[in-house]
């Protein structure tokens, strides 16, 4: 099966681009943000694969890097979420800020994606919460699986602190972000608190 992909891009497309590897052009098909970082026709690529089999048809399905791979495999233990709406998500929203919407219950984030509703969008912050801690290494990440590991209570500060701020007007992913990050600096805040510190970095700037 093949693993990764390392070859000279040859020619792009509107869902994946042709990567020519010592000779033989491969067919990947990419999210959007992946194909804004490949270099222009002619320059070296490297693509993370998954291998897809079907009965009617073998697709490669590339990315950037493997916490992007990490979370299409994710996105597609969901019902309903095959490779094409999960390269959809990927192409929407990054690996850390759907881990954001997960965290705060955001729903309505989901549905920037082509082929996702609100339907839908409730059913991946339902399926993924719980299942986040261990993707990735960048630094949003590192926040949300910490604060994944610790007691009850801290998390319930973290989502009622999120509510709040969205209950202010913040859009609750970009809340999130920020109650995550102050949550991360100072691990034992209570609620009151959290929200108090995390209005303070809007004040700053942070949202």
């Amino acid at each position: 099966m093949i693993g990764k992909l390392t070859g000279i891009v040859d020619s792009f497309y509107e869902e994946y681009l042709i990567l020519d590897v010592a000779g033989v052009g491969y067919r990947v098909f990419c999210s959007s943000k992946t194909m804004a970082k490949m270099p222009a026709a002619g320059g070296t690529a490297s693509l993370w694969i998954e291998t897809q089999v079907r009965e009617d048809h073998i697709h490669l399905i590339g990315f950037a890097d493997a916490t992007e791979q990490q979370m299409f495999n994710l996105l597609s233990t969901v019902q309903g979420v095959g490779a094409k709406v999960a390269l959809a998500i990927l192409s929407a929203l990054s690996p850390s800020e759907i881990q954001m919407a997960v965290m705060a219950a955001d729903g309505k984030a989901f549905t920037r994606a082509s082929g996702v509703g609100p339907k839908l969008g409730v059913r991946l912050v339902t399926e993924l919460k719980g299942k986040m801690g261990s993707l990735g290494s960048n630094e949003t990440m590192q926040v949300l699986g910490s604060t994944g590991t610790k007691e009850p209570a801290q998390n319930q500060a973290m989502e009622e602190a999120i509510s709040a701020l969205a209950n202010l007007g913040y859009a609750r992913i970009e809340a999130g972000m920020v109650v995550a990050n102050v949550l991360r600096q100072n691990p034992d805040l209570e609620t009151a608190e959290l929200i108090r510190l995390s209005l303070k970095e809007i004040g700053k700037g942070s949202l």
